[in-house]
């Protein structure tokens, strides 16, 4: 029997096992128990190291271990809520601790956020709130690259699940801070942040009494009547009776009601609180019957807002510190108020006016903006547009005469909505991103060839040349020193005169010609384009106003034609060869003579390269030596073709490439004559 230790393959040499010792197996319930003391012990002290020296004591991996100290955190959060009912300083201890926890690497990167969202959901509003200071004081925290990409999806579920818990109206406070957070948190650009479809709130409903029959408004004129009699026994104070007292600070000289009130019926309550119906919905202002009716009411209550100013009211000095609140703290209330009982007192409150103002500005400011994703049937008119303008002027005139600083007041808010433009563009673009990326490393550039000098193309002294690559092109460039004023010569005029174009069209118009229709030049489409930029340059009838109308363009040219023939001398009978018009005669085109040297240094041209290829044939090696080629671009050549024609005319063209501007004609006849072949070489002087 063969010792199974030691195992042989055919002959080989015996091979020996040995048997590797395993690691001892993960115990959670051992682990946990573990962990959770080390826990407690560690929050008492308020030191880490007691959990780190029994994360490294503990056997297994380290995924094993770090799930184990994830669950001992939330049991040890369980024990404080449940059985000991600890203090939130105590709950921040163990959050602190799990942080450490993170950065040490002990447990995963998502236990904070957990124990946030446990404390959270297990406390009272009122101690929410002191939790909530810590997350706020720590947002740099979470910003970190250990701590974001783990727990912002936590966060965000967190204060959604804070804001369902929430009043809006009694803890707005508390809900504004839950929303400057998440603007601290996330990014600018952070999809889940943005109104990308510029939707509204549609649920936001404002609810006021819309039958009149239920209306308390009626009582009104009672109430104004018992205004005067207590105003008139203030003014005639020896009238009154003996007996009566007031209460001082309550009564006095300065603290006198007004003599009058603001007029208040049905009709302007209700047309008042409709308003809110529009804010909600800025779309049912292009709707006509709908923007008649948001007119009527806004002319109604603007006008209510521009004849009873705060100031004609006779605002108390105690009424103007209130609103000042100078080192105090703003009331804001996130819904409105809409008895019927309250309407006095609204129309009378500083805030309220420039609430209801403000919404104005808002929703004149959507209307009139660019949005991307608002319908193309959403365009104002220009009777729109107009009363915009004007009631933004008297929004803006009202709200500077609002006390406290109303002057103050409107220019900020005009700053603001001057910046919400620049939003509302970023918006429209697809809200790029702020955050500018650096370029990418660019590879390394081929070192480019030298450039040459200006001599090698403009030439050299009083007569120099400039060479465009091109016989024909170099030739016309150095026909004038100036080329701009030769241009303007009166030669270059090439626009004909009314007579001459129109000439044919006069006499095929002529009805003793017999001319027929389709054979007229003003049916020809092409004709008939080039009339028109020629009326529309030198014809006054082109932009004089006619009653006429015209079905087509030929008819229209046949109508101007006739017109032309009356004004118009009669043509010459002379007949026209066309021999004045000829180019030649030209001098700017005349044939340049050209020096015998000056004709060395002109760049070889293809019709060259191609006669001396043609005649090189089989001997195109001889003068790629002496045209200074490399063995490689020979082999090359070689290889490209079989023809030695294409050969010869693929060294050359090589040669052209390599030596750039420096390819002229007296370098290529040096390396002919060098090679032997002095005949090309006079023949390509010739060509």
């Amino acid at each position: 029997m063969c010792n199974p230790l030691r195992l042989t393959y055919r002959c080989s040499r015996p091979v020996h096992f040995t048997r590797k010792m395993s690691p001892s197996l993960f115990n959670f319930s051992d682990a946990k128990e573990r962990f959770t003391s080390a826990t407690r012990i560690a929050l008492d002290s308020k030191t880490s190291k007691t959990l780190i020296n029994a994360f490294n004591q503990t056997p297994g991996t380290e995924t094993e271990k770090k799930t184990t100290l994830d669950q001992a955190f939330r049991s040890v959060l369980e024990e404080e809520i449940i059985q000991r009912k600890a203090s939130c300083e105590d709950f921040l201890g163990l959050i602190y601790l799990s942080i450490d926890g993170v950065t040490e690497g002990i447990c995963s990167a998502t236990t904070p956020f957990l124990l946030l969202g446990d404390v959270l959901d297990c406390l009272p509003l009122d101690q929410c709130d002191k939790i909530f200071s810590f997350v706020e004081e720590n947002v740099s925290t979470w910003k970190s690259n250990s701590f974001y990409s783990a727990g912002k999806n936590y966060l965000l579920r967190m204060c959604n699940d804070l804001l369902r818990r929430l009043s809006k109206s009694q803890n707005t406070v508390f809900c504004g801070r839950i929303q400057l957070f998440l603007a601290r948190l996330f990014p600018l650009s952070e999809k889940s942040g943005l109104n990308l479809q510029s939707q509204f709130n549609l649920e936001n409903i404002t609810v006021f009494n819309k039958n009149e029959q239920e209306s308390t408004l009626g009582q009104k004129e009672s109430f104004i009547k018992g205004s005067h009699s207590l105003s008139s026994c203030l003014q005639h104070p020896e009238e009154r009776d003996d007996g009566m007292e007031v209460e001082e600070g309550e009564m006095g000289d300065e603290e006198a009601p007004t003599t009058f009130s603001i007029p208040i019926d049905y009709n302007l309550y209700r047309k008042f609180w409709t308003l809110q119906d529009y804010f909600r919905n800025p779309l049912q202002c292009y709707e006509k019957y709908s923007w008649l009716t948001f007119l009527k009411y806004s002319d109604e209550t603007l006008s209510v807002f521009k004849s009873y100013k705060l100031d004609d009211m006779q605002v108390s000095k105690k009424k103007l510190e209130e609103l000042k609140t100078t080192g105090g703290e703003n009331v804001y209330f996130a819904k409105f108020l809409t008895s019927e009982k309250l309407m006095d007192l609204q129309l009378s409150d500083s805030n309220f006016r420039r609430h209801i103002l403000l919404q104005y500005l808002i929703l004149f400011q959507y209307m009139k903006g660019q949005v991307k994703f608002k319908s193309s049937s959403c365009v104002l008119t220009d009777e729109q547009s107009l009363w915009m303008e004007d009631t933004t002027k008297l929004i803006y005139q009202l709200l500077k005469e609002i006390p406290p600083d109303g002057d103050k007041f409107a220019s900020v808010v005009e700053h603001i909505l001057n910046t919400e433009e620049n939003w509302n563009t970023w918006k429209n673009e697809g809200c790029p991103s702020f955050v500018k990326e650096r370029p990418a490393e660019t590879k390394p550039i081929r070192p480019v060839r030298k450039r040459p000098a200006p001599e090698d193309f403009l030439g050299k002294g009083p007569d120099r040349k400039i060479f465009m690559g091109n016989d024909e092109l170099t030739r016309l460039w150095n026909l004038n020193l100036d080329n701009m004023e030769a241009c303007k010569s009166e030669r270059r005029e090439f626009m004909p005169s009314l007579e001459e174009f129109f000439e044919d069209a006069i006499e095929q118009a002529d009805p003793v010609n017999m001319v027929e229709d389709e054979y007229k030049a003003v049916n020809n489409s092409n004709y008939g384009w080039r009339a028109l930029r020629l009326l529309a340059r030198r014809s006054p009838h082109f932009f004089q106003p006619t009653n006429q109308q015209f079905k087509s363009l030929p008819e229209y040219l046949e109508n101007m034609v006739i017109k032309l023939a009356k004004e118009l001398p009669p043509p010459s009978e002379e007949i026209k060869t066309g021999e004045e018009d000829d180019d030649n005669d030209d001098p700017l085109l005349k044939e340049s003579n050209e020096s015998p040297e000056e004709q060395q240094q002109k760049p070889v041209t293809g019709q060259q390269l191609d006669a001396i290829a043609s005649k090189l044939g089989e001997e195109w090696k001889s003068l790629a030596h002496h045209l200074e080629m490399k063995e490689t671009d020979i082999h090359e050549i070689e290889s490209d073709s079989e023809d030695v024609k294409m050969r010869a005319k693929l060294l050359l063209v090589a040669w052209q490439d390599r030596e750039g501007s420096h390819a002229i004609v007296e370098n290529l006849v040096s390396a002919l004559n060098s090679a032997g072949f002095s005949d090309l070489a006079d023949s390509l002087s010739e060509l």
